[in-house]
This record gives C-alpha cells, structure tokens and sequence, in this order.
C-alpha cells in the first residue's frame, strides 16, 4: 500500500489522474451490498406485489445503467468503455438481499467504481421502490470484493 495520492497537482489541487501511457489489459471487478428489511417486505417481492413494479428486474437495470454513468457522477473517474455488467441477487429467505455486481473492460484503468457504485444503486432502487411499506430498510456492508487486470495486480478482500 503506497501513502502517494495521484488525484492532487503540483498546486495541490485535484486533477483527473493521465492514464495515457497505461497499458490496456483485462480489467474486473466484482462489489458487493446488502439491504436489510422486514421479512413481509421480501415476502412481497418474492411473491411480485409491490405496487411499483418487479422490484428486483428494475433494481437490476439500474445498476446496470448506473456503472455505466459512473464518470458522470465521481468527479475523477474515467469514462470507460464497459464490456459487461452482471447484477444478481442472493437473499437470505428471512429478511436480507445481497446485491453482487460484476463489471468488466478492456481498457487503462480499472472499474472497481463502477462496480461499487453498480451495487448502490441497485440496493437504492429496492429501497425505493419498497419505502411505502418498509421506510426502516438499512443499507449495509458495500464493498469492493475482488477486483483484476492492471499493474496493481489481483486485489481479493479479506475481512
């Protein structure tokens, strides 16, 4: 782990890190949540009656369309052509959904950002559509789980 910060300047001001001369390699990432509710509430999505639709399908296009907004939204990211996202879904059959989403590039710099932010938005959007029912959903555990490519080489999180 390096002290270094690449997103400062000379001046100490923020800049957008050069990438220019990094070379294009495979890059992976894999992130990770979980959203937390009262067991009627995942009841009611497992059985499709929640007023606001299939809650599951549309989370899922969410985070989809969100990691590929992601330059959009964090001020230094770089706008990376995606070669895939994969959103999928997990619960516990009690009261708790695990988000996991897999976005992938071929390309200079890395998409844990993406991946990271695939997965918030995915666990926003359940929230959303559920907070008529379930207002006291919690939001929990996000995180980069692996991630590959690049000359930081092969990350995997241990907890």
């Amino acid at each position: 782990m390096t002290d270094e910060l690449t997103h400062f300047n000379d001046q100490n001001r923020a800049k957008m890190v050069d990438v220019t001369d990094k070379q294009v390699t495979h890059r992976t990432a894999v992130a990770t949540g979980q959203i937390t509710m009262h067991p009627e509430t995942l009841d009611r999505i497992h059985q499709g009656q929640i007023k606001k639709g299939d809650v599951l399908a549309v989370a899922q296009v969410a985070g989809i369309m969100a990691a590929k907004q992601t330059s959009n939204l964090i001020p230094m990211c770089h706008l990376i052509p995606l070669t895939g996202v994969d959103i999928h879904f997990e619960d516990n059959d009690a009261d708790t959904i695990t988000v996991n989403a897999q976005v992938k590039t071929k390309h200079v710099t890395g998409v844990e950002i993406e991946a990271l932010l695939a997965v918030q938005t995915t666990l926003l959007t359940i929230y959303d559509m559920c907070k008529a029912i379930d207002r006291g959903m919690l939001i929990s555990n996000v995180h980069l789980v692996e991630k590959d490519g690049g000359k930081s080489g092969h990350f995997i999180y241990q907890s």
